[in-house]
């Protein structure tokens, strides 16, 4: 089965954008690139990466009009993806038990969704 994993650091939560020139400390990065490689030999990764800040991104939102287009910094929003991993697992609670070991700040979450299969 294939699942998404999706970050939503604790510091995308606040509701104010982040700094677009904003980088993670090395040591955290070593920390989540050392629970990566070992999550690895537990299920198969298909694909992982961090994301910018949405303050460089842009969002369109549909509505019954045409569809609007706010970008980077004017974006406003109380929960952002930092990053994913996308994994083939045997199960939901396999990843639920993976998660629970990642090296997550305070305030952090992760969301786990099983992809649709086509």
């Amino acid at each position: 089965m294939q699942f998404m994993m999706l970050m939503i650091p604790a510091i995308y939560q606040s509701g104010k954008n982040v700094d677009p020139d904003f980088v993670l400390d090395p040591e955290k990065i070593a920390e989540m690139n050392k629970f990566n490689e070992a999550l690895g030999k537990a299920v198969k990764i298909i694909s992982l990466n961090g994301l910018h800040p949405l303050a460089v991104g842009a969002r369109v939102a549909f509505g019954n009009s045409k569809p609007t287009v706010t970008d980077g910094p004017l974006i406003d929003s109380k929960e952002v993806l930092g990053g994913y991993w996308l994994v083939e697992a045997k199960s939901k609670e396999q990843l639920v038990e993976w998660a629970q070991r990642c090296p997550a700040d305070p305030g952090d979450v992760i969301e786990i969704r099983q992809i649709y299969d086509a």
